[in-house]
């Protein structure tokens, strides 16, 4: 007599749905870096300057923040499912048209457009996951999602440079965006949408649950400013790092971008990791140990980021290496202190604002001021003047830790 065959044991709903999402933003970054990556091939075929290339990224950005209030908003009200499906499709579809892209202002367009995709996923995706999981689990899942930022940036690098040197610039864009349309078509599947709210366990209150209580609630506000203030500072060090690395230092182009793409790939991955490991034990005897972990991480990276502008030349590729190490330590904790801030009604819309505030006074215009500073001196002292904003950041983390919700495992009350 045969046995009888047991079912096939179903993939948990929360657990598929943020293999999806690591997916999708996986594919969110190499979308994002594939330019970078093959600055010099489209420069060339459209005979622009550099400042007119240096403005695509900024359209992406100033897109992204126009649009971000918007997406919030929608957020809060409707479900994220196919909100998330319409902007992957969106920007997956952008970045296939590049494909047929034969001049700049077509390219300025379409870069513009991926930055109204992003603003879809970038907020919806952290607040479908703080719906399956609490907020001790939080900063678990968020360290794993947001793996994707560093692999996805070296590969995009890795995709525009190699594939656009070998068959055309064009060609990496038409590559990478099929599996983005591939993977949104999986997650309109087997993606779920949870219940809004469903694993709160700290209390609701006004400045937690409402849009005006935003502006009232500091654990929130000093979050957001202290990761404003960190970002202005890796927004523009990521920009000019390889030239600082050619001159003074004095590494080939070649080489120097090998380097930092190499310690962004391996950073950004071990100090996720272990950050998200440490802040998650640390969190078993303490509440504050989002913000606190955070803190040490950008004051760690300070001495480290001095060692590399000031220190001598030999220094500063060991330095770089320590300094992104000790940054990527806040990446899970940081984003999970400001999901942890607020509740679910206003989620979407506190991310939309975080977002809007990490670009507008972080990485939309840092690379700019800091190439200001260069024509006026010289590339040392323009990134150096961005590590005051490393101690600026870390008054922002210190003062946040004492505001730090208290994880209750109470049930929400509304």
């Amino acid at each position: 007599m045969l046995a009888k065959s047991k079912p096939l044991r179903r993939i948990d709903p929360a657990l598929g749905t943020l293999l999806l999402l690591i997916a999708l933003n996986l594919l969110n970054y190499i979308d994002r870096y594939i330019l970078p990556g093959e600055l010099s091939l489209i420069q060339s075929e459209f005979h622009a300057t550099g400042q007119q290339m240096g403005a695509l990224t900024t359209a992406l950005f100033v897109v992204y923040m126009l649009v971000a209030p918007l997406t919030g908003w929608l957020g809060d009200r409707y479900p994220r499912k196919p909100l998330i499906i319409f902007g992957a499709v969106l920007w997956s579809l952008a970045t296939l048209s590049t494909a047929w892209v034969h001049d700049y202002w077509t390219l300025y367009i379409r870069h513009a457009l991926v930055g109204v995709g992003e603003a879809t996923f970038g907020i919806f995706a952290p607040a479908v996951l703080a719906d399956f999981y609490p907020e001790r689990d939080r900063n678990r899942i968020l360290s794993l999602f947001y793996l994707a930022i560093p692999i996805g940036a070296a590969l995009g690098y890795m995709a525009g440079g190699q594939m656009g040197s070998h068959w055309g610039w064009r060609t990496p864009f038409f590559v990478c965006a099929i599996p983005g349309l591939v993977v949104a078509a999986l997650y309109a599947i087997f993606g779920r949408e949870p219940v809004r709210g469903s694993s709160d366990h700290i209390k609701a209150d006004p400045k937690r649950a409402t849009v005006l209580g935003l502006l009232h609630n500091p654990a929130f506000l000093t979050a957001t400013f202290g990761l404003s203030a960190l970002t202005f500072v890796m927004g523009g060090i990521s920009a000019w790092m390889p030239e600082f690395l050619h001159n003074p230092v004095g590494l080939s182009v070649p080489n120097a971008s090998l380097v930092v793409g190499a310690a962004t790939v391996i950073d950004g991955i071990l100090g996720t990791i272990v950050g998200g490991w440490i802040a998650q034990r640390w969190l078993r005897t303490n509440h504050r140990a989002l913000y606190l972990l955070s803190f040490w991480s950008v004051a760690l990276t300070l001495p480290c980021g001095v060692l590399v502008f000031f220190g001598p030349p030999s220094w500063a590729i060991p330095s770089l290496f320590a300094a992104e190490f000790f940054l990527f330590l806040n990446t899970g904790p940081l984003n999970a202190a400001i999901i942890n801030s607020v509740s679910a009604p206003v989620r979407a819309t506190a991310v939309s604002f975080n977002l809007f505030c990490i670009h507008a006074f972080g990485d939309a215009f840092s690379p700019q001021i800091i190439g200001a500073i260069k024509d006026r001196s010289n590339l040392r002292i323009g990134l150096g003047a961005t590590l005051v904003f490393l101690v600026v950041s870390c008054a922002f983390l210190w003062t946040g830790s004492h505001f730090a919700p208290t994880l209750e495992e109470a049930a929400t009350e509304t």
